[in-house]
């Protein structure tokens, strides 16, 4: 009787968000459809690890996703106490002890109680020293250029097992820093039906289940290439998996909600940005998805099965983010007869002034310009003036703006964040980082 309550368990994950900045509707929705038995939430593209970096810079008690405290856990935490809904964020991004301690502020305000866990040992600042002079160096993932004089952040692409280890001891709320997106997901199910390390078959199971709500509504019909065919945007449901034991789940939606469940929107989704389908590099497990089916099992219900996983490789990925100057950008409207024209001529203007600016305080000039004149197909359109006027005159139907950005870097060299890989370091995908939202 018991084998068979084991076999036939499901685990309900909701995917939360899909990024920072993603809609406030996702947890609030996901949690009133009794659909769900815990709450995924994806906040860290490579580009929000250097936006947490600069707040970090301005705010020492800053550098985490603030939406997932603030908007997100605001909304729900009450719910999410009484319902037993267990919670697991990567919102920490590189303070994760700071959100967890905005958390249980928030958690005091609002007379609950919760045990929270964070995961740490992402950040391998401490370690650049050696990397510098490790054999081979570390080196960037793709273009082999060595690792920047000034580093502000570098974060490991941790996997599940200590996320599994959180919610073995209880956590009902789970933070961790940088990890790999699915990892989330993946900690969860190895938390639930005691996956052991060296079964890859499930870890990439349960990969790709968290691969394929990591995006949030993008696995619901927000990347699907016929768009047009995905009814009502926006009121687009979030996406839910609902996972078993030996690694293959369903795909579907709170009920009642917009999107579109469907094999070819979830496969659209299960390609993304992983590089190799026969060989996506994780933390946790390498997989190969090259004989994963997906079979539709109801409206708005998707059968997946087939992942497959092999051991993973002996190194970690690393994003590192560097300070690389500033960036400056001004808009300006301008009026009168050829004003497209002018508009140009008084952008080239205001950079050749603030170059010779930048030249008499002995700086560098931009590393970069761009000149953008807005709302141009707009002009020539007839105008005419109320009242009784003898003749119209054409003008603008509104007159352009000129938009200048520009980028000075403080130094010659002039990094971007990136991956980093070193002989400790594992990929989390093979080839390239992502380049996600």
């Amino acid at each position: 009787m018991n084998s068979d309550k084991v076999v036939c368990k499901v685990v309900r994950i909701g995917g939360a968000s899909g990024f920072w900045g993603d809609s406030s509707v996702g947890a609030p929705q996901l949690v009133a459809s009794g659909q769900v038995d815990y709450l995924a939430f994806d906040y860290l593209a490579e580009l929000t690890m250097s936006i947490l970096a600069a707040a970090r810079m301005k705010r020492p008690e800053l550098g985490y996703a603030t939406d997932f405290v603030q908007v997100s856990m605001r909304a729900v935490l009450r719910d999410v106490a009484a319902r037993g809904i267990r919670v697991v964020s990567n919102a920490g991004g590189v303070n994760p002890e700071g959100c967890a301690e905005a958390l249980r502020a928030l958690a005091e305000e609002l007379g609950v109680r919760v045990k929270i866990a964070v995961v740490t040992g992402d950040d391998v600042m401490p370690q650049l020293a050696a990397l510098r002079v490790q054999q081979p160096p570390v080196a960037e993932l793709q273009s082999g250029a060595p690792l920047p004089a000034k580093v502000v952040t570098a974060n490991a692409y941790l996997g599940a097992l200590a996320i599994q280890a959180a919610l073995d001891a209880g956590a009902q709320i789970v933070i961790t820093g940088r990890c790999v997106d699915s990892a989330v997901t993946l900690g969860i199910l190895m938390h639930e039906f005691g996956w052991r390390a060296d079964e890859f078959d499930r870890l990439a199971g349960g990969s790709l289940a968290g691969h394929i709500i990591e995006c949030g509504c993008q696995g619901t019909g927000g990347l699907h290439t016929d768009w047009q065919a995905v009814p009502d945007w926006a009121h687009i449901g979030y996406p839910i998996v609902e996972c078993e034991r030996d690694g293959s789940f369903t795909v579907t939606k709170p009920a009642g909600t917009g999107g579109l469940v469907a094999p070819q929107v979830v496969a659209e989704q299960m390609l993304y940005e992983i590089h190799d389908p026969a060989a996506y590099l994780l933390p946790d497990v390498v997989c190969d998805f090259t004989q994963v089916t997906m079979a539709q099992a109801g409206t708005h219900r998707v059968r997946v099965s087939g992942a497959r996983g092999r051991p993973p490789t002996s190194s970690y990925k690393v994003s590192a983010t560097v300070l690389d100057g500033y960036k400056t950008s001004a808009q300006l409207t301008i009026v009168g007869v050829q004003a497209v024209a002018k508009a140009r001529r008084t952008g080239e203007a205001i950079f050749e002034r603030v170059g010779e600016l930048l030249a008499a305080q002995g700086l560098a000039p931009f590393s970069r310009t761009h000149l953008e004149v807005l709302a141009q197909k707009a002009a020539g359109g007839r105008w005419r003036r109320p009242g009784p006027w003898p003749r119209a005159r054409r003008c603008c139907a509104s007159p352009p703006a000129m938009r200048t950005s520009a980028r000075w870097s403080c130094w010659r060299a002039r990094s971007r964040p990136r991956a980093l890989r070193s002989r400790r370091a594992r990929p989390e995908r093979a080839g390239a980082p992502a380049s996600r939202r």
